[in-house]
């Protein structure tokens, strides 16, 4: 059963950052493809970045050119590092991890981010 993990969610200042981590457990991290999600509260869960196995990555119109997801395959781990931080990005931040060519998607408990105006 993979596990996945997030961490690094706090409180910061407007335009302050923050670099989320997502660990997921397996011997199969390098091709996985791990996705990070969002949802306020009354809108609809928004795919903030994703990035595969092969390195390619993609954004979300509202956080390009702030946020940059990465990832260290000899740790397991996916970053998210967050710059330029708004008070509309406060909420719940989910990774989500899949390891074609299964079908199932694993989903980590969540990181609170907060900014404070």
């Amino acid at each position: 059963q993979v596990q996945v993990v997030e961490s690094g969610g706090g409180l910061v200042q407007t335009g302050g950052s923050l670099r989320l981590s997502c660990t997921a457990s397996g011997d199969r991290f390098s091709i996985a493809i791990i996705q990070w999600y969002r949802q306020v509260p009354g809108k609809q869960r928004e795919l903030v970045a994703v990035i595969t196995g092969a390195g390619s990555t993609n954004y979300a119109d509202s956080v390009k050119g702030r946020f940059t997801i990465s990832r260290d395959n000899a740790k397991n781990t996916v970053y998210l590092q967050m710059n330029s931080l708004k008070p509309e990005d406060t909420t719940e931040y989910y990774c989500k991890a899949n390891f074609p060519p299964r079908v199932m998607w694993y989903w980590g408990q969540g990181t609170l981010v907060t900014v404070s105006s």
